[in-house]
């Protein structure tokens, strides 16, 4: 059961009152920061601004009480814009709440099965090149608010935006622009000024101030969008069996990307308190957030990594942080969101941009062109390329079946058997082998892209004894196993006795099980190639002594 315990039950035994008031104003403090890019992020994913600041508030006070993490902070992220920006735009509010409920439950089922320690084997290629893709997806996505475009479409796909931003490039506000210059000025600089008081916050306040005062000619939030400041009523979508099918590969690009945002969090923040996470009550956690995000009216939700660094510094060390945090977002929902009409879109654009270059990791995609291996690259730059042209989901399933490919094919490359080389001088051999008998060594898993590599063991017509030495052989599979069982018909054929030296334990099991081991004789399975060439001796030596 610990496996599924949530954080939030481990930490009253060294709780204290002074680590309480931290949790308390670092809940606060990330509150702050998470209002204005929960507002961004909604409406970069094609939603209301007031449902982002629902998913801050529903999932991130259900991950805190249900997840693995001490410090975790979850709510909407930049990594899901886009496939959300997707799924409204074809299957509407209604097939996204399905999907995120679907997602939800996938979540709860993958942490259930002990699946939170696989998603380490997830490649990193992929998640560099996906990445990557949303940030550029995301940056030209506000292009548009960012110089105040007026588009003659409504295009859904990035490089429909990307043309439409190229078409009326004629249209471009300057003072739009201004605003958008100061606001991104703002974000880059005012960390430098003072590290405590979010950027966000400040250019959002500044903008405001500038466009209120001046009457400046600019788009907000407020004439664009309406905007409420009550509590959402819960609801639960009507599940259509087409609706299901249609949103089922979406709900699993938003489980998996769920999962492995949120671990990835969980791991950089392990690093900064000196803890280690529950990632299968984590994933469980993530689940039973999204679940509820939906049925709230929220979007999909997952760890967010630079919320979850700041809680950390500013003291936070525990879930009731996380929880503090949303219930300070309930606050502001109803106290002051009327206020958030005023915000500019350029300044949101801003705050988009900063979001997708922190997120972008040029230096480290720019680093794997350089350094990774040509297969690596192939599934690095197919995965970025296909994430900006098509969309997530087309991107991670070509990325897996092509990174799955190509480490069979390097996994193949690296299995072969090699025939040992003989000399008549006795001196040159390690060991002595005995006349007739041919020692095959066989290294790498034998499996099935590498199992038509076995066939070519015998060849010479004088041999009386072939042994195939496997120590270095740490698994096998089915089809290596017929392989291996045509070479033994083979042998038999031309009165050659095969024999097995050294099977590691996963391969011998295999052999047992499909019944190798009693076709071939339990005498013929050998420890060591000791005594596989002891007994080969013995054998040849029989067979010399009847012709």
């Amino acid at each position: 059961m610990n496996n599924y315990a949530p954080k939030l039950l481990s930490i009253w035994n060294d709780y204290s009152k002074e680590q309480f008031i931290k949790d308390i104003v670092a809940g606060i403090i990330v509150a702050i920061i998470a209002l204005p890019l929960s507002i961004a992020l909604a409406l970069a994913s094609g939603v209301s601004p007031e449902q982002g600041i629902y998913t801050a508030i529903f999932a991130g006070f259900v991950i805190a009480a249900l997840g693995g993490s001490r410090v975790q902070i979850s709510g909407p992220t930049a990594a899901f814009a886009t496939i959300v920006a997707g799924i409204v735009a074809t299957k509407g509010i209604a097939g996204l709440a399905v999907a995120t409920i679907l997602a939800g439950i996938f979540l709860i089922v993958m942490g259930l099965c002990k699946f939170g320690s696989l998603i380490k084997y997830i490649p990193y290629t992929i998640v560099t090149g996906f990445t990557s893709g949303i940030a550029v997806t995301i940056f030209i996505g506000q292009i548009k608010d960012f110089l105040g475009l007026t588009f003659e479409k409504s295009p859904i796909e990035t490089l429909e935006k990307l043309e439409q931003c190229v078409a009326t490039i004629g249209t471009i506000n300057y003072t739009a622009l201004i605003v958008g210059v100061l606001s991104l000025a703002i974000l880059i600089l005012w960390p430098k000024v003072n590290a405590k008081i979010p950027p966000s916050l400040i250019a959002v306040i500044a903008a405001i101030i500038l466009v209120k005062v001046l009457h400046l000619d600019v788009n907000t939030i407020g004439s664009l969008y309406e905007i409420s400041n009550k509590l959402p009523v819960p609801s639960i979508p009507h599940f259509d069996f087409a609706l299901v099918r249609s949103v089922l590969p979406d709900a699993m690009t938003i489980a998996i990307l769920a999962a492995i945002e949120s671990l990835l969090s969980c791991v950089v923040s392990d690093g900064m308190i000196g803890d280690e996470h529950n990632p299968n009550a984590e994933l469980i956690g993530q689940g039973a957030g999204n679940i509820v995000s939906a049925i709230f009216g929220g979007i999909p939700a997952t760890g967010a990594i630079a919320r979850t660094a700041a809680n950390v510094k500013n003291g936070g060390r525990s879930p009731i942080s996380g929880m503090v945090h949303s219930i300070v977002l309930v606050l502001i929902l109803i106290l002051l969101m009327p206020y958030a009409a005023l915000i500019p879109m350029p300044t949101i654009a801003a705050i988009l941009f900063m979001v997708a270059y922190n997120m972008c990791g040029w230096k480290e995609f720019l680093h794997l062109l350089k350094k990774a291996p040509k297969s690596d690259i192939l599934v690095l730059v197919t995965t970025f390329v296909l994430t900006v042209v098509f969309d997530l989901v087309v991107a991670i399933e070509v990325g897996f079946v092509l990174a799955a490919f190509l480490f069979l094919k390097r996994m193949s490359d690296v299995a072969e058997v090699r025939g040992w080389t003989y000399s008549t001088n006795p001196e040159d051999n390690l060991e002595t082998v005995p006349k007739g008998t041919l020692v095959y060594e066989v290294i790498g898993p034998m499996f099935f892209a590498a199992a038509d590599k076995f066939l070519n063991v015998y060849k010479d017509k004088g041999t009386k004894v072939v042994i195939l030495r496997m120590r270095s052989v740490p698994a096998m599979d089915m089809s290596a196993l017929r392989k291996l069982e045509e070479v033994h018909t083979a042998c038999q054929k031309a009165n050659v006795t095969l024999i097995i030296s050294h099977a590691a334990e996963q391969p011998l099991k295999m052999m047992e099980k499909g019944g190798f081991v009693e076709k071939v004789g339990p005498e013929n399975f050998r420890a060591n190639i000791h005594e596989a060439l002891a007994y080969a001796a013995t054998l040849c030596a029989k067979t010399t002594s009847k012709n």
